[in-house]
């Protein structure tokens, strides 16, 4: 079932998403004070390209892990969560779209905080 998840979320813009991701990452990488946050954004392209069969965990939490997250929820991070949980809402409505919308909301739970959490496989 993962597999056709992530096939069927993958043909309907998880690869435009990831791509979009990726360019965002590499703009973000020009600069060395961008790094970190290209880092991020490159972990949202791995997530958007095959979000079925992941979970998101909790890394070691640092201070600078915080004051990342909270200058990331202040310029995009809300409303990255935001638009992931509007597309969750409308998947949602049909029956059909129940796994999407849970992927829909995993992934704003990355995008509202990327800082100090990883991307693992559902064993």
């Amino acid at each position: 079932m993962t597999l056709l998840g992530n096939i069927i979320w993958f043909i309907f813009g998880g690869l435009f998403h990831a791509i979009g991701w990726w360019f965002a990452g590499l703009l973000w990488s020009i600069t060395i004070i961008g790094i970190p946050v290209g880092k991020q954004c490159f972990k949202l392209a791995k997530m958007q390209l095959a979000p079925f069969g992941k979970k998101v965990v909790e890394k070691n939490s640092s201070s600078i892990g915080l004051i990342a997250n909270i200058i990331w929820i202040i310029l995009f991070g809300w409303e990255l969560a935001f638009a992931n949980l509007v597309s969750a809402f409308i998947f949602g409505i049909t029956i059909i779209g129940i796994p999407f919308a849970k992927q829909s909301l995993k992934l704003a739970y990355l995008s509202l905080m990327p800082f100090g959490k990883d991307i693992e496989k559902v064993k």
